[in-house]
């Protein structure tokens, strides 16, 4: 299986974050929802972008510890639904 690029156009960062349309990022932009490209590029980093979308979904809160690679993961297979939702104890 392989993974995305780690950089991305704008074309391709916008359709990433499920964007219809490039308005509709720059939109998200705007409102601080997604970053930047990276500084002196016009290039967005893919792990900047999950980043940000874990933060807007409530998967990570300030106070929340960062997620580890694994549980970035199943959340993402989890919002695909490709896994359920973890049970609670």
């Amino acid at each position: 299986m392989t993974q995305p690029p780690r950089v991305l156009s704008k074309q391709e960062a916008a359709n990433y974050c499920g964007c219809n349309t490039l308005a509709a990022f720059d939109q998200w932009r705007a409102k601080g929802i997604v970053p930047g490209p990276i500084p002196g590029t016009t290039r967005w980093d893919r792990k900047a972008l999950d980043a940000a979308l874990d933060r807007a979904s409530g998967l990570v809160t300030a106070s929340a510890p960062e997620l580890n690679s694994y549980e970035r993961w199943r959340a993402a297979e989890v919002a695909a639904g490709r896994l359920p939702p973890k049970a609670k104890s």
